[in-house]
């Protein structure tokens, strides 16, 4: 039972996990928005930095499901 009831923790953490990914994404999609209308590369280079890094991570997360 006690095996059980960390296996749906573990479930539900990596849940909210993956629910802050997802926000983290939206939010680095919108900086590149603004980074591609302003023409700042750096800025564009960062957030598709961080946007591959938010994919990587999602992908883990998915690997195991």
């Amino acid at each position: 039972m006690k095996q059980m009831i960390k296996i749906i923790r573990k479930v539900d953490i990596e849940k909210q996990y993956e629910e802050v990914l997802l926000l983290e994404m939206d939010y680095e999609l919108a900086s590149l928005y603004v980074a591609m209308n302003e023409k700042n590369k750096n800025e564009m280079d960062k957030s598709k930095k961080r946007l591959i890094e938010i994919q990587e991570e999602l992908n883990g997360l998915h690997a195991y499901a």
